[in-house]
Formats: structure tokens, sequence, C-alpha cells
């Protein structure tokens, strides 16, 4: 499908699987480092129910030439009780008893559902191509009859390129949750432990005396883990039972497709107790990067045996050994994450909807609705990275936008 476009000379193309993407093109094009961004990884999500109703690409062309690759989640009734925190969850309980259906919104969301957001492109994109694009998405989510739609998860330095286009076409920006990245800095796993706080390292040492001490607990790296699926899905689902936010649920399918890839592109680390699979941590790796996606617990055992601790510190252990310079984590538990070393990364969505008057009730009750997911989340680091985030982002041009 090709989406008319304003300019002579560019053609915007919907191509709904990354399958029909040049393996080649997506390797110049997608981030060396983010290993979110491989195909394995998008092609997983595809074959899964993790959410989405659909999947698409946009594909930006100028003559033969790609200019930007945009991917795109498609969600028909995506139920908003789902992706707020937990405060308006208990406020929408009433309406979500009475009125189900006034939950339901249809969304179009650009960028990765799973990672940090991005406009694939081999260089800066002219502000005419900029705007093309956002054209683009718009007559996209118009056809679809997708209502709302989220640029989400966008670093600032990549959402400042988009941002004099959006804001011409009526997106306004708000803070999302931070993501949380470890950078990792030369030498061995006692290196990288020697080099924290003082006091987050004595409770790294005491959470590892924690683990070995347990009776029967030990931790693996597995390349193959087939046969544990059903038990690394149920763990996940302890964890979910216990979220705040469910916009993406991984599901048996995506498992199953994440397990038949490529094993050099991810590792489960795997903690059993005796032959019981107890916890894990699903990571990822690639070019210098790691990232460790999602986790499993078993919350009979989680605290005492300090699980946590224990599939994170093996993850750290195994980026290391495998030369990677950084590993990023989850938008959840801050605390434990930052006691691990980790810096907040900002991150921002733009927004809009494709009607004034909804877009206009957004723009009045998201900034508050969504300040208050943030503070509850960061707990007693919200006022430090409010501040350090409203001087960056006021040097970096967003202030007016979120006003």
């Amino acid at each position: 499908m090709t989406v008319p476009t304003r300019t002579a000379g560019y053609r915007v193309e919907v191509v709904r699987s990354i399958e029909l993407l040049p393996d080649r093109l997506w390797e110049q094009l997608a981030p060396a480092d983010d290993p979110m961004w491989s195909r394995a990884v998008l092609l997983a999500m595809e074959r899964g129910r993790i959410g989405p109703d659909g999947f698409a690409y946009l594909v930006l062309r100028q003559g033969p030439d790609v200019l930007a690759v945009l991917p795109l989640c498609l969600f028909r009734q995506l139920r908003l009780d789902d992706v707020v925190g937990p405060r308006e969850r208990r406020l929408l309980a009433p309406v979500r008893r009475l009125f189900p259906r006034l939950l339901r919104v249809p969304m179009l969301f650009c960028g990765h559902l799973l990672g940090q957001g991005h406009v694939l492109t081999p260089g800066r994109l002219p502000p005419e191509a900029v705007a093309e694009l956002v054209a683009a998405v718009l007559a996209l989510a118009r056809r679809e009859r997708l209502g709302t739609v989220v640029f989400k998860d966008f670093a600032p330095a990549e959402l400042a390129t988009l941002r004099p286009a959006l804001t011409a076409a009526g997106f306004f920006f708000l803070p999302s949750l931070p993501d949380t990245e470890l950078r990792l800095g030369p030498g061995s796993f006692e290196d990288y432990l020697t080099r924290l706080p003082a006091k987050p390292r004595r409770n790294a040492r005491s959470k590892l005396r924690r683990a070995a001490a347990w009776p029967g607990l030990r931790t693996e790296v597995l390349d193959e883990f087939a046969e544990l699926l059903p038990e690394v899905l149920a763990l996940y689902r302890q964890v979910m039972a216990r979220a705040d936010q469910t916009l993406d649920v991984l599901d048996a399918a995506f498992l199953a497709a994440v397990q038949s890839g490529d094993p050099a592109g991810r590792r489960l680390v795997a903690c059993f107790e005796q032959e019981r699979l107890v916890a894990f941590l699903l990571c990822f790796f690639a070019g210098s990067g790691a990232t460790g996606a999602r986790i499993g617990l078993d919350y009979r055992i989680a605290h005492e045996a300090g699980l946590y601790h224990a599939v994170h510190h093996a993850a750290i252990r195994l980026a290391i050994d495998s030369g990677c310079r950084h590993i990023r984590f989850a938008q959840t538990a801050y605390q434990p994450k930052l006691e691990l070393g980790c810096e907040l990364v900002e991150q921002w969505y733009a927004m809009t909807h494709l009607r004034p008057l909804p877009r206009a009730l957004l723009r009045r009750v998201l900034p508050s609705a969504l300040g208050s997911a943030l503070a509850e989340s960061l707990g007693p680091h919200a006022a430090a990275f409010r501040t350090t985030f409203t001087a960056d982002h006021d040097q970096k041009g967003f202030s007016h936008a979120t006003r």
C-alpha cells in the first residue's frame, strides 16, 4: 500500500510485516547496539499476541532511495485502565464496571512497543521529509480509524528532529517513564562491584551472599530453553499480575519465536531451586549493547532468596563477559535498578488525536495523570529526576511544547 504524499519525489509505503523488508536494509538502518531492534525481536512480536491487533512499517522513499522506516503498532481497542497507574486505575474502576466500552480506545503507536522509539534513517532527515512522514502517519490513522496517535518513548535528541513537524500537525509532548541503563566500565564483574558507591556495594554483596546461601539455588545461562517455556510463562505471569501497567504482555508464541531464533542474540538467565525454575531474566544482545527485557519470579521465595538480584547480577556478569559497554533494563522497579548502578534515561511521548475536541481533552488531562504515574513509579527519586529532567528539557526546547 502506498500513502499519498504532498511533495513531489517522496513516496510512503505501508508494509505489513518485517519479513517484507530486505535483511540488508534493516541491518543498515536499525541501531547496531540496541538488541530490541533486531529482526528476530520484531518478528517474534508479530508472531505473538502481545497486545497490538496489527503491525505495520512506514517506508519513506525518495526515488529509489529509502529515507526512513517507522514501525507502528495498531490497537483497535486499547484498554485505558491497563496502561495507567494504580491510582488512575482505582478512579476508573466504576467506569469500567458500568461503561466498559468507554475505556476502550483505538490507538496507533509509532516506534517500538518493547523498546526505545526511533525513526530508522541512514542520516538526518530534511524537514520536508519529516513532514511527509508525519502526514503519512496521520493518513494511516484516519484510514484505520485509530483516533489517538502516539510517538512512544523517544529520546529527546531524536524527538527534537521530529518536533517542528509534529507540533505543526497538532501533537503535544509529555515525559514518559524513563528507561534504565547501566554503563559497564572495563574489567570484571568484581571490578563493577568495586566501582559502586559504598552502600549499594554492601547491599550487592549481601544479596550475592543471600542467593549463595539459599539451599539448592543455582543460576545458569541457557542458550536453549524450549523445554522451560511453560515454566517461564508461568513465572512471567506472576510478575505481570503485580504490574502497574500492561500495555504489552508476552505470550507463548512470542517466547517460542524468540527461543527458535539465533542463540547469539538472546540468552535466558535462569535461576533454579534444585530442578525447579524459580526466576529468569530474558536477555538480548547486539553489538556492544544488551537488554534485560523481561523477568519472571516465583514470589513464594523471591524475597527471601534474593531472586531479583540473582538474575540481574548474572545478567550484568554475562554482559561484561560478552564485551558489552552497556545493558538496559525495563521501565519498572527503579529503586533496585538504581542500586545496581543504573542511570535514568529520559524519554518522551508525542501525542495527538485526529479530532480537535478529544485532542484538547487529552492536553488538559494527560499531563497531570502521567505526572502522577511517573512520581509513583520513581518514588523517592521522583523529585531529583524531575529537577534534572526539567533543566534538560528546557535547554533542549521542549518546555513550551508541554504547556
